[in-house]
């Protein structure tokens, strides 16, 4: 077939259209994709409170926090399961590692957060659910952190609130294992399930027991 002056103008003309029709489509999704957010200023926290789908959804409460991970910390085999962690063979407590941003949340507020959150004078683990990977403890990373914790728990047992000695563990901090993906997020992913389990646990009328008005008080909270 002839190829004439007009068609090819034309062909030209559809390649430049479609070009320009690829950059504004490629320039539209690139303004609607957000820019790449910039690292915070973060530090990290390890707490083990019992069970950990409540320590996570507790802690996820607190403003400056901005990640929960569920999982094994203080134990002695390399990336434990669930199941090896609970039968209470590995030494490993269930915990959460917190990540938060100092500037809107001290280390000190998260730590007399997490002790009311939590009964700090059960030496068998926490509310129902009873053996050492429940045990209740702080992982620090330093002796500055050691000093807060300690004096926390000092602060506690001169105040009297609670009906018997703190018995939770300050420990240097080990190495995290990450929990199965099923652990993560486990209020809100399964939130029927989890509300059943917190509230047949006991969890939250033992804390009211315990602290009052202070029970899973908020940092910077008037309530």
């Amino acid at each position: 077939m002839k190829i004439s002056n007009s068609m090819i103008i034309a062909a030209i003309a559809g390649l430049v259209a479609a070009g320009g029709a690829f950059v504004w489509s490629a320039m539209a999704e690139q303004a609607d994709t957000p820019p790449t957010l910039q690292a915070a200023n973060t530090e990290t926290a390890i707490f083990a409170g019992g069970c950990f789908w409540c320590t996570e959804a507790d802690f996820d409460k607190v403003d400056g926090v901005v990640a929960t991970v569920s999982g094994y910390t203080g134990g002695t085999v390399d990336n434990p399961s669930y199941r090896q962690v609970t039968r209470g063979s590995t030494g490993h407590y269930e915990a959460v590692q917190v990540t938060y941003e100092p500037s809107k949340v001290s280390y000190e507020e998260l730590v007399d957060y997490y002790f009311r959150t939590i009964d700090p004078t059960d030496d068998r683990g926490q509310f129902c659910d009873k053996g050492s990977s429940y045990l209740s403890a702080v992982f620090v990373e330093d002796e500055d952190e050691r000093t807060i914790v300690e004096g926390e728990i000092e602060e506690i047992e001169k105040s009297g609130v609670l009906p018997g000695p703190v018995v939770t563990r300050v420990l240097d901090e080990a190495t995290f294992w990450e929990a199965e993906d099923y652990h993560q997020n486990y209020y809100k992913t399964t939130p029927v399930k989890y509300r059943f389990y917190r509230q047949g646990c006991g969890r939250d009328a033992r804390l009211e027991d315990l602290w009052g008005d202070d029970a899973m008080k908020l940092p910077d909270s008037t309530s």
